[in-house]
């Protein structure tokens, strides 16, 4: 189906920075390409609005780099989501690195256009996009069947139509790419094993397939050659990170530490401004027994984010679980005085000193848990035993 008329399109132009949101603005309005203009400084104020029911998006424009969720980011949303994913989209990028080309190429972006650019280049970008929208290659085609078929249950067609993509562009790697996903779904994993080692000979940079290939390898109990590949796309695009994490969990249920620990430094390294995702690590690590791991990477994140005085108490935690007795009752008496109410930071203070037949020590702290609960079974239970 033809998309409208440049003139007629609503537009979303997605940047952190206001006033390149207002200079795409008014080049879309100069070249008279445009109805109606919404604009979002970020991926993730830019997914709120392209929710919205009442509103048809027929283009989007968006930068890569941008706080809370990232140009790519939100492609991926955007292409995984039935109502957007046929939306054109320009990513804006300023410069056009290894790391970026390969994202935007794994989620399928339309084009991307470097910074500065000018009117001329933004229209040729535009109307390129456009002539492909209107007349897409007929590979093109038989990958759009061939989703269309596996989304009405087609399994068998629509391997038949990816199959026919592949014949007719022997140098892309996306329909061998989109053929081994569909293998795969079907349980035919040498087969598409072969269709993921296609893609990555064709596109060094294609991520997703180094990833199905890790897991296929995972899936053969061949750890290392597994790590190989998710190592391999972590090189290419840290960014991917999430991935990475999953695969250190999946590791770490088979009881595979040190190769999950490698897998786990690896997305520190990687994700060194992920606050966030840096705290997950600690907590994944700690839960597994990787504590030295988990006390060095909670320190880390709590000497860049003091406000997340909590963490105090999971090194504590931590610690103790690792042994250290000493110097965890010292962090935990320390958040004790900051939180004079946690229940279960003082159980843990008084349960320790008994431990250690430090009974004084013992009933100081369980008597201050027993002011605030003074049913509690466990603390009444240390503190007859101090007596």
């Amino acid at each position: 189906m033809p998309v409208k008329l440049p003139k007629d399109m609503t537009f979303l132009i997605v940047d952190d920075v206001d006033n390149m949101r207002r200079s795409i603005k008014a080049m879309l309005k100069l070249l008279n390409y445009g109805r109606d203009y919404y604009e979002a400084p970020n991926g993730r104020d830019a997914w709120k609005i392209l929710q919205d029911k009442d509103i048809v998006f027929d283009f989007i424009i968006s930068d890569y780099y941008m706080p809370h969720m990232s140009g790519t980011e939100l492609l991926n949303l955007v292409r995984a989501t039935k109502k957007t994913r046929d939306i054109p989209f320009l990513m804006i990028t300023a410069e056009a690195n290894m790391d970026i080309v390969a994202e935007a190429a794994e989620h399928d972006v339309d084009a991307y256009m470097t910074k500065p650019f000018v009117t001329a280049t933004l229209e040729q970008k535009i109307n390129e996009l456009l002539d492909h929208q209107n007349n897409p290659d007929q590979m093109t085609r038989h990958l759009l069947e061939a989703r269309d078929l596996d989304e009405r249950g087609n399994l068998n067609g629509a391997i038949q139509e990816a199959t026919r993509a592949a014949a007719l562009n022997s140098r892309s790697s996306r329909p061998f790419r989109e053929l081994g996903r569909l293998l795969l779904k079907k349980g035919e994993f040498k087969k598409g094993q072969l269709c993921f080692e296609k893609a990555i000979e064709l596109n060094r940079l294609d991520v997703s397939s180094y990833h199905a290939l890790g897991q296929i390898y995972f899936r053969l109990n061949q750890v290392e050659k597994a790590m190989q590949f998710f190592s391999r796309a972590m090189e290419i695009s840290p960014r991917h990170s999430d991935r990475a994490l999953n695969f250190a969990k999946l590791l770490l249920k088979k009881n595979c530490l040190p190769e999950a620990e490698k897998i786990l430094k690896m997305v520190l390294k990687s994700k060194a401004n992920d606050i966030d995702l840096r705290e997950e690590v600690g907590d994944t690590c700690a839960q597994h027994n990787l504590f030295d791991l988990a006390i060095k990477t909670y320190q880390e994140v709590l000497k860049d984010d003091p406000e997340r005085f909590y963490l105090s108490k999971k090194i504590g935690m931590t610690l103790l679980k690792a042994d250290e007795k000493n110097e965890a009752l010292k962090i935990l008496e320390k958040v004790a005085e900051k939180f004079p109410e946690d229940i279960d930071v003082l159980l843990t203070l008084a349960k320790t000193y008994f431990g250690m037949r430090m009974k004084a020590r013992a009933d100081w702290w369980v008597s201050k848990l027993l002011r605030i609960d003074p049913k509690h079974e466990e603390a009444r239970e240390i503190a007859r035993n101090c007596i």
